[in-house]
């Protein structure tokens, strides 16, 4: 299973404001190329936000689920990866100190033949992922007024 942290120099209800705005999720997930679509209530239990995901020249059209939402705290995601199967994705939220927040990723294959080949080798690609997705996190909540 992938965990890990990261810091960002702003409150939960901050960090919160950019992971509840659809628009902004091509910002911060690494591998997303462009948001196709939000579903209006995201990121409610049961909304969806569709993407294009690059592979080289290719391009693979994605979506992830919200599977569990309690703001400004958590939030748990599934992505969905057509043949590839999916991944369950939760991003806690802790205040950390007076202004500060501790975001906390969890992830891990969840269906389909992702599922089978989760090994060493896929925990340090998820691990690389999470420190870039945290670091474009941080700088995306921290530039917003």
């Amino acid at each position: 299973m992938a965990v890990r942290h990261g810091l960002v120099r702003r409150t939960p209800q901050t960090v919160w404001s950019v992971l509840a705005d659809g628009s902004q999720y091509a910002k911060w997930v690494v591998g997303t190329a462009e948001t196709r679509e939000a579903d209006s209530h995201w990121p409610e239990v049961g909304s969806e936000i569709h993407y294009c995901v690059r592979l080289g020249p290719a391009r693979l059209r994605n979506r992830t689920v919200v599977r569990v939402c309690e703001p400004p705290h958590r939030l748990e995601l599934e992505a969905v990866a057509g043949p590839l199967g999916t991944a369950r994705i939760a991003i806690q939220l802790m205040p950390w100190g007076n202004a500060e927040t501790l975001v906390i990723v969890d992830e891990h294959p969840l269906r389909g033949p992702g599922s089978h080949l989760h090994m060493a080798p896929v925990e340090i690609l998820i691990q690389l992922r999470h420190r870039r997705m945290l670091t474009r996190l941080a700088k995306v909540v921290e530039a917003a007024p």
